[in-house]
């Protein structure tokens, strides 16, 4: 009698990795999707017509058309990555690239403040805790590790 072979057996899944994720919560899509909608609306405006982007006295030069087109850029961008990362439910880079976008409302508030902005200040907050929020929540747990004491 011949002894058995020691293999490994690898069992491959009987279902695609992507239904082995946990599914992405419409509040939490509803967020990404109408944030993108946001930042294609005002990247949009950026383009199209800055004058909305400042104060009725302020004049537009070349120099905030430079800087338009850098707000349009960035804008574009982050809305564009939210839509594919949700679409492809990617929950990790879709988590990601909503912290980025919540960092960067959180940047964007405490220019407002600076610069006196406060009327925009209440919805840039909520924007970017509703983002926060939504990135966390994909993660399904907590962004630095508890320690385990002994």
């Amino acid at each position: 009698m011949s002894k058995p072979e020691n293999r490994t057996v690898h069992k491959l899944p009987l279902h695609d990795s992507a239904e082995a994720e946990p599914s992405i919560s419409v509040w939490v899509s509803a967020v990404a999707l109408l944030g993108a909608l946001l930042l294609a609306t005002g990247a949009i405006i950026a383009l199209v017509h800055p004058q909305l982007l400042v104060s009725p006295k302020d004049d537009i030069n070349s120099a905030v058309r430079i800087y338009a087109g850098y707000l349009a850029s960035r804008n574009l961008a982050l809305a564009s990555v939210l839509v594919i990362t949700r679409l492809i439910r990617a929950r990790a880079s879709l988590s990601t690239t909503m912290l980025i976008v919540a960092i960067v409302q959180g940047i964007d508030v405490c220019i407002d403040c600076i610069e006196g902005r406060w009327a925009i200040i209440p919805g840039i907050i909520v924007f970017g805790i509703l983002f926060a929020i939504a990135a966390f929540r994909l993660r399904q747990r907590t962004v630095w590790p508890r320690k385990v004491r002994p």
